[in-house]
């Protein structure tokens, strides 16, 4: 975050950061320069720079990051594994991660190109079964972005695909007959900004507005972890 931080606080235009992870996720006390995520707060408060982070919500909704995760699997239909309580009119088929049913099964293999193809990625970790290490194909697949494992362990596929799971979470799933595929944490997440967040804000943005407000996604982002 702070390289990141440093590139924003660099343009003199920014007034907004949407970081897709909150730079604070557990409470803090007090404030401090030495501390590298208090930091964070100083220095945009001191710029004038609001932070804005809608991790859940992009998570859950209709058209949110774990749909963008699917439309690079291949045709099929879509539900959340574990659906909204109560949505609001329009928002009914929002919820928590997703369940994936291809039209037409295919193998292992060919979805793991699927996803590297669509993240961009020329490697994913991957644990197989058995059955799909002998050649059955996948038909149903559980889908969260990020961290997978409490959203999708409830829930039978024939693959799980996710950003990050424990060692334990793994041999869990293969325990149930579920192959996994995993692509880092935010591997699965950072594509959704440039491809669906940037234009739909940049839509929403000039609905009615004369003034032009640029959308820009940051050029330092990347995941922490990196295959040599």
């Amino acid at each position: 975050m702070g390289q990141l931080l440093e590139e924003a606080l660099a343009d003199k235009q920014i007034g907004v950061i949407i970081a897709y992870h909150p730079p604070i996720f557990r409470p803090i006390k007090r404030l401090n320069l030495d501390n590298a995520k208090q930091a964070i707060v100083l220095k945009c408060v001191a710029q004038g720079i609001g932070v804005f982070s809608p991790h859940t919500a992009s998570d859950s909704c209709v058209g949110g990051v774990n749909d963008w995760l699917a439309k690079g699997l291949g045709a099929g239909t879509i539900k959340p594994i574990a659906p909204a309580q109560n949505p609001p009119e329009g928002h009914e088929e929002a919820g928590t991660g997703r369940m994936f049913t291809l039209d037409q099964p295919a193998p292992l293999s060919t979805i793991i190109e699927r996803v590297k193809q669509h993240l961009k990625l020329r490697y994913v970790r991957v644990a197989t079964t058995n059955k799909h290490s002998s050649g059955e194909l996948i038909s149903t697949i559980g889908i969260c972005a990020g961290s997978g494992s409490s959203v999708l362990l409830p829930a039978t596929a024939d693959l799980y695909f996710t950003g990050e799971m424990s060692h334990h979470d793994i041999l869990a799933a293969l325990d149930k007959n579920t192959s996994v595929i995993l692509c880092e944490h935010s591997n699965t997440e950072r594509g959704y900004l440039s491809e669906v967040l940037k234009p739909k804000l940049e839509q929403l943005l000039k609905e009615g507005k004369e003034e032009k407000i640029d959308v820009v996604v940051s050029k330092v982002d990347k995941d922490p972890l990196e295959t040599v």
